[in-house]
């Protein structure tokens, strides 16, 4: 037995019982309905009720609100969420009568042990949307998969899926050498740029990570062959590449002006055509990594292709959000200057009179460790806002602000609260903008606002 999960798999067997720290969580109550499923006696708790707590009490999970030590009364094993710290109560009442605690990362390893096909999607930009990219094939080819993503897919309501098919995708972050638990039989790496510098030394050290997470994979990898990054850090290993380059076996050919419309060539040899509904480059690298990993599992290109023609985009992915006073507000997770760089060209593409991008830095140490990146890319759009740093798990111990950025970007606009970004916006928006809400974290409460 493989020693990452000898410890935990002991305890991941029907009758035992779990509880989860957290359960309300976008990958937590996904995990509490799989191990049920499993026949698992599956316990929870959360901070606050939810829609979340609801489905899961409705399927018969008993969910606790609030965190106590009493909560845990009976637990075979603790697993828990990565907000739940050590001065978390259940946390230290585990601790204190020897139950074991375990990382959710850890137990989605387990799980997904159990499937024929584990398809895990990492990279640092994109993760969300080629997995739910993948998510449609395999709906489309009638798999009925299991489903992990880290946003929420029209398509299932929800950022999950419990399926009964032999076959589990897995969105696979980086961070903390997270993916590191898992045990994919195939393992899709999209790009490998500098992120989580709060974890990380440096690039190598990521691109280290990427290397071993590749080596995990039991079946094959797939890998963005025209991102320099990637191919150093898959050195050695033997791989499938996509990419709009000649040596790439998984090719974009025959694309149109938009980006919309495109034949993926595999192996030399049409395997589907694909009408996407989405926009920009990056968003046909996102179809080309599901496409080609659809290939490799033998699938039908029509899947493909009916598949791909009915992704719409994931939650916050440049997700169109209503008019305000003749300009089309959208709202986009990017919170990295790559991801930036690829939302201000798709919309570029849509030909507006004017962009104008209200953006929220995501953590200290990301906006320290790519302050020019970042200054790089919001000097592009006609009017940049800035609100005030999201600290997300982080305190300022560094003294930084987004009035940093602000003094290095002529003409931009610095807010201290979003409802100063709303009202502000409010007075600027004109017929004929988009109006843009970017970062992961509460941003597009400001966009929101400004629709009511």
């Amino acid at each position: 037995m493989d020693n990452r999960s000898q410890s935990i798999k002991q305890y991941i067997q029907p009758g035992r019982h779990v509880h989860l720290v957290g359960i309300g969580g976008v990958s937590m109550r996904p995990l509490g309905l799989v191990l049920k499923g499993m026949g698992l006696l599956v316990t929870g708790s959360d901070m606050n009720s939810s829609v979340s707590t609801d489905e899961l009490i409705s399927q018969g999970i008993h969910v606790s609100i609030g965190h106590r030590a009493e909560n845990i009364e009976g637990a075979d094993c603790i697993i828990r969420t990565a907000a739940a710290h050590n001065d978390n109560p259940e946390i230290q009442a585990a601790r204190a009568a020897g139950i074991p605690i375990f990382e959710r990362a850890q137990a989605w390893g387990v799980i997904m042990q159990e499937y024929k096909n584990a398809i895990c999607i990492s990279g640092t930009h994109g993760k969300t949307t080629a997995t739910s990219m993948m998510t449609h094939i395999l709906m489309a080819a009638e798999w009925d998969p299991t489903v992990m993503i880290g946003g929420y897919l029209p398509m299932l309501h929800a950022g999950h899926r419990v399926g009964h098919g032999d076959t589990i995708v897995l969105e696979s972050c980086e961070y903390c050498d997270s993916f590191l638990n898992f045990y994919p039989t195939l393992a899709v790496i999209l790009n490998i740029e500098e992120d989580h510098l709060d974890y990380f030394k440096d690039l190598k050290e990521i691109e280290h990570s990427f290397h071993q997470f590749a080596e995990l994979a039991t079946d094959r990898i797939l890998a963005n062959g025209d991102d320099s990054n990637t191919v150093e850090a898959l050195e050695g290993l033997n791989y499938v590449t996509f990419g709009f380059g000649e040596q790439n076996r998984v090719r974009a050919e025959n694309i149109s002006d938009d980006w919309q419309h495109l034949d993926v060539v595999c192996d030399g040899k049409i395997y589907c055509h694909l009408n996407l509904q989405v926009l920009g480059r990056h968003n046909v690298l996102n179809a080309l990594a599901a496409a080609g990993a659809a290939w490799l599992l033998g699938i039908p290109g029509d899947a493909a292709t009916k598949g791909l023609a009915t992704f719409t985009g994931a939650d916050r992915r440049l997700q169109f959000k209503g008019k305000y006073n003749g300009a089309d507000v959208y709202d986009d997770y990017a919170h990295h200057p790559g991801e930036l760089r690829a939302t201000i060209e798709a919309v570029r593409s849509m030909n507006y009179k004017r962009m104008v991008l209200a953006f929220q830095p995501h953590t200290y140490t990301r906006t320290r460790a790519l302050f020019h990146d970042f200054v790089r890319e919001l000097k592009k759009p006609d009017l940049v806002i800035l609100a005030e740093i999201y600290a997300a798990r982080e305190r300022n111990t560094i003294g930084i602000s987004s009035r940093d950025i602000q003094m290095e970007i002529p003409g931009a606009v610095y807010c201290e609260t979003l409802p100063e970004v709303t009202e502000y916006l409010r007075g600027v928006a004109q017929p004929g903008d988009v109006i843009l809400t970017v970062g992961a974290g509460d941003i597009y409460r400001a966009g929101e606002a400004l629709l009511k």
